[in-house]
């Protein structure tokens, strides 16, 4: 076995009782000590050295560190979102909330897009890229999460189809939007969390009062004014929510379908009027 494959099992190992995925995390954590892609390291093993900072990095994820917040960015979609702490990290479920709308757009191109509570801006640059002819705005309420919003929407290029503003949810926000995306906190003040998640992303991101409900709440009544017709809303929820998230719908007047994630899970609530 060579150095590096022998690092990178040494690794796996270490990280087995922090992680789910312990290999694939060691994986990335070289990769970025090399200054590569994990695909290029993959491919061609042999041809690299262990780096000398790559037993830091292992042992800042064996603290339960996020990953993401190590290697500075997460991949979603068909994008990459640089992150860090004080903003919540993208997760591969919230991805069906973009199918959700390309499924319900189709052929057709939503123009105006809303992303309330957009963070670092993972699901409105997600839908931006899905739709080049689209223009979107961005809210959030964390002066840390615009700022990342910021720096992604140069990265990737889509500062000119982007504004962003600083807001309580809809609050102050005029205008007839064709796609409204929004993942709110959403998790009961009580619900125990995994070390990653509740000792290092931020807990406004993530707790929304005794029933995880407090946001949807407040979210819901106002979306009417601000859907443009034809258009569609779609809100994650916790796996368990849709009975309860879909009545504050239905009471809003929507139709309400659910999708689930890639696990079966109840994911996205697709909103629409008659």
């Amino acid at each position: 076995m060579s150095e590096l494959g022998k690092a990178l099992r040494e690794a796996a190992q270490r990280l087995a009782a922090v992680s789910d995925t312990p290999r694939l995390d060691a994986e990335l954590l070289m990769a970025h000590a090399l200054g590569i892609e994990r695909q290029a390291l993959l491919l061609d093993p042999l041809r690299h050295h262990v780096p000398a900072g790559f037993a830091a990095l292992v042992e800042r994820r064996a603290t339960h560190e996020p990953i993401a917040y190590i290697l500075g960015y997460r991949d979603f979609w068909s994008v990459r979102i640089g992150v860090g702490p004080g903003v919540l990290i993208p997760r591969p479920d919230s991805e069906t909330l973009i199918e959700a709308a390309a499924d319900y757009f189709g052929a057709a191109r939503p123009r105006r897009i809303l992303d309330l509570g957009t963070g670092p801006g993972t699901l409105l640059y997600a839908a931006l890229a899905e739709w080049p002819d689209a223009t979107g705005l961005g809210v959030d309420a964390s002066d840390i999460a615009l700022g990342y919003a910021h720096k992604n929407a140069l990265a990737l290029g889509l500062d000119g189809r982007t504004e962003l503003m600083p807001g309580d949810w809809s609050a102050g926000v005029d205008g007839a939007f064709d796609l409204i995306l929004c993942n709110p906190p959403y998790i009961a003040e009580t619900e125990p969390l995994m070390a990653d998640v509740a000792d290092h992303e931020p807990e406004s991101a993530l707790f929304a009062g005794a029933d995880g409900l407090d946001d949807y709440r407040r979210i819901i009544p106002d979306l009417p004014r601000l859907l443009a017709p034809g258009g569609a809303a779609i809100l994650e929820i916790g796996h368990t929510q849709r009975i309860s998230v879909g009545e504050l719908a239905r009471a809003a007047g929507f139709v309400v379908t659910c999708r689930q994630d890639l696990g079966g899970r109840d994911r996205a609530l697709l909103l629409t009027r008659d």
